[in-house]
């Protein structure tokens, strides 16, 4: 997101501090693009000399969060002067609250910090130098996060000299006993100032913790007699203490496992995901969603074939009658959904095509305003992918939100009402059978003509053919017209027969339908097999020729019918052949 001295853009720092110190103030921020959380620290103005050295301390800060990165440690993102201001910009998190912890969540935080300062030690050659409360911070998913490295230097610049001038800043009652003698000297013993420091802290977080935890009282003994232990030389090394029984309990176990999931063999993995879900329902399961819903659903984990059908199934369904889950929807609402949300925004197809196999047992947590704004539009990026598989689970999780949505909102665009109820209407008991019959839409069809016409019915206009009943290409479809299709089945049988009435003709009225039953049609029985066809036999009759008579003895307008011959007669040969020319007179 950010690095170096960039400036983050499109960030909403909120008006009231989360925290204030001497050297800066703590504030949440929101990066608007990306719809997550920051926290900014930000150093006083450069007034006086005073201000000049706490955005030292903040640059130093920066630097050495962007240097030193852990899982345990404070996540860098970005750093930038504004004003004359030092901005520090890392994930979102909040100073460690004293009391609010279980001894469990206290155990499984201590055991983090632990491990930052075994990697400081180990790994950086590097002491923190301030370990204490002030240091450790609290990310949106519970974890403990190790900070406060503006005080940090590398074992070869640790000196008494350094030591004395930033002893007013730090805590003083971590302070080793030693530094204040002058026979001290650090470089000799470099780890045992965070040795010291991590005894009173872990005594000062576990003094009033009890609990079911095996080695919880052997621990706070170690932490108080032996790394405040007043010869410096024999407090125990801070990698030793991580073997301690305490640090074995089944839950941390299974937290460290999780945390350190790269460095574990396949052989590894797949023992640990095939029983971790029997004992994870050996916790509360707000204690699980808690410390381990972000773990539960980190990316390897999400692609690791054993957890996929051993764990993930009961991860990503809530407990709820019609499936079962680990979380129940309270607690999968409050843990599980924000990470869910965090995902549908990361491209990655085996990710995106495992949240879309689960969607339908999901999508009834989220919220309106979660799928409408934050879910929609990601699915609406995966209609659009080369991947057909993908793009065919998208759209089966698209359909799941038109109940939810709408299908204005899902689909979108210009829609119309293309499909009609076309089951036929039942009359009531009290419609006369005539007026059940006849439509009122189908007279609305026919309108006087406004020229006459000697064709017989040709005086009345039709309308125009209506849409085909599939709706055609046309969407300028009336509401009287759709209305229309509504007893299309009663009046396609009529439709030609009421076309050629002649005007002011009323229909004739029906007799009882029930002799129209075929069950009622005589039917003739006997030897004599009965021809059902005989009426459809063709009659051809005799040509009847019109004469017209002389005009010398009638009319010329009278004409008379010739039936005596068959036919054409072999006499007429020519169509000129008539009785009289019609041109004479």
């Amino acid at each position: 997101m950010g690095s170096g001295n960039s400036q983050l853009s499109g960030i909403d720092v909120d008006e009231k501090p989360v925290h204030v110190t001497d050297c800066w103030t703590h504030y949440s921020a929101t990066v608007n693009a990306e719809n997550s959380s920051l926290s900014i620290f930000i150093g006083p103005v450069l007034n006086d000399d005073l201000g000049k050295l706490e955005n030292d301390l903040l640059k130093k800060s920066a630097k050495n969060l962007m240097l030193y990165r852990h899982p345990c440690i404070l996540k860098f993102v970005g750093t930038w002067s504004k004003h004359g201001r030092v901005h520090l910009a890392t994930e979102s998190a909040v100073p460690l609250a004293l009391g609010d912890q279980t001894a469990l969540q206290a155990c499984i935080g201590l055991h983090r910090v632990l491990r930052a300062l075994v990697f400081l030690h180990q790994t950086a050659q590097a002491s923190h130098n301030n370990v204490c409360s002030a240091s450790i911070y609290v990310s949106a998913d519970g974890t403990w996060k190790l900070g406060g490295l503006e005080y940090l230097c590398r074992f070869s610049d640790l000196t008494t000299k350094y030591l004395q001038e930033i002893k007013g800043h730090r805590c003083e009652k971590n302070i080793a006993p030693e530094e204040n003698t002058k026979s001290f000297s650090p470089s000799e013993l470099p780890t045992s100032i965070d040795q010291y420091a991590f005894g009173c802290l872990a005594e000062e977080l576990l003094v009033d913790k009890t609990g079911d935890i095996p080695g919880l009282a052997e621990f706070k003994e170690l932490c108080k007699k032996q790394l405040q232990h007043a010869n410096p030389s024999e407090r125990p090394q801070l990698s030793s203490v991580l073997s301690h029984p305490l640090f074995g309990h089944g839950f941390i176990r299974i937290h460290s496992f999780l945390e350190e999931l790269p460095l574990k063999s396949r052989e590894e993995k797949e023992c640990f995901f095939q029983s971790v879900v029997d004992e994870l329902r050996c916790f509360p399961e707000e204690l699980v969603g808690a410390q381990l819903g972000a773990l539960l659903l980190a990316r390897l984990v999400l692609l690791d074939t054993t957890a996929q059908r051993r764990l993930l199934p009961l991860v990503l369904r809530p407990n709820t009658e019609a499936q079962q889950g680990l979380f129940s929807l309270e607690t999968y609402r409050k843990y599980v959904v924000p990470r869910l949300l965090q995902m549908f925004c990361v491209r990655d197809a085996q990710v995106r095509m495992l949240l879309l196999e689960y969607f339908p047992q999901f999508c009834q947590v989220f919220l309106d305003d979660e799928l409408k704004d934050r879910v929609l539009p990601e699915l609406l990026v995966g209609v659009k992918d080369t991947n057909d598989c993908l793009v065919s689970m998208t759209l089966r999780a698209l359909a799941e939100l038109v109940p939810r949505l709408g299908a204005a909102r899902v689909v979108g665009g210009k829609r119309a009402k293309l499909f009609t109820d076309g089951r036929p209407k039942v009359p009531t008991a009290a419609m006369p059978v005539s007026k059940a019959v006849k439509s009122p839409s189908r007279e609305k069809c026919a309108v006087p003509s406004s020229k006459p016409d000697t064709d017989s019915a040709a005086s009345y206009e039709t309308l125009p053919e209506r849409p085909s009943p599939d709706g055609g290409e046309d969407h300028s479809t009336t509401d009287e017209e759709v209305e229309a299709w509504s007893d299309w089945d009663n009046e396609v049988a009529g439709d030609d027969a009421q076309q050629l009435q002649p005007p002011n003709t009323r229909p004739a009225t029906l007799t009882d339908i029930s002799t129209l039953d075929i069950k009622n049609c005589a039917v003739v029985s006997g030897d004599r097999e009965v021809d059902f066809f005989q009426d459809m036999e063709p009659v051809i009759s005799r040509t009847k020729v019109l004469r017209v008579v002389d005009a010398s003895t009638r009319s010329k307008f009278e004409v008379s019918v010739a039936g005596e011959e068959d036919g054409w007669g072999d006499e007429l040969d020519d169509w000129g052949e008539l009785e009289g020319d019609p041109k004479e007179g």
